[in-house]
């Protein structure tokens, strides 16, 4: 058993597969995953976990170069963003970069996997840009 760090196991081989310039995405549970995308459910109810505490976890292990939201985030949810803000603010980029809620579906497929929260905030959805350690 890990002593420390990602104990679930999907998720942090996802970290440990995570290459530069991949993509991951954190989700709400309401995120329409198309068929084929890899997936790791973590949703137990609405708001657990909550995608921000996910993102914190995930971040003690997974070297990033930026993240994206839909600028619908920001608009809609402009708490959720400002905490969202607060937790990128150790990483390259301390604020994500902003994309419609279209597009950022679109990128869905490309992803390395997407990871469904319990978050039951709207357009809480974090794109994360894998980087390089060294």
């Amino acid at each position: 058993m890990k002593r420390s760090g990602l104990l679930h196991p999907e998720l942090s081989a996802l970290v440990a597969r995570a290459g530069h310039t991949q993509t991951i995405v954190l989700a709400d549970t309401g995120l329409p995953i198309p068929a084929g995308t890899p997936c790791i459910e973590l949703g137990v109810t609405a708001g657990l976990p909550a995608l921000l505490d996910v993102l914190r976890a995930v971040l003690s292990e997974l070297v990033i170069e930026g993240a994206t939201v839909a600028a619908e985030t920001r608009q809609e949810s402009p708490g959720w963003y400002a905490e969202l803000c607060s937790v990128l603010d150790g990483a390259p980029a301390k604020r994500p970069a902003e994309i419609s809620h279209e597009e950022l579906k679109a990128a869905l497929p490309s992803a390395l996997a997407v990871v469904r929260t319990g978050e039951a905030t709207p357009y809480a959805n974090v794109i994360l840009h894998c980087g390089v350690n060294f």
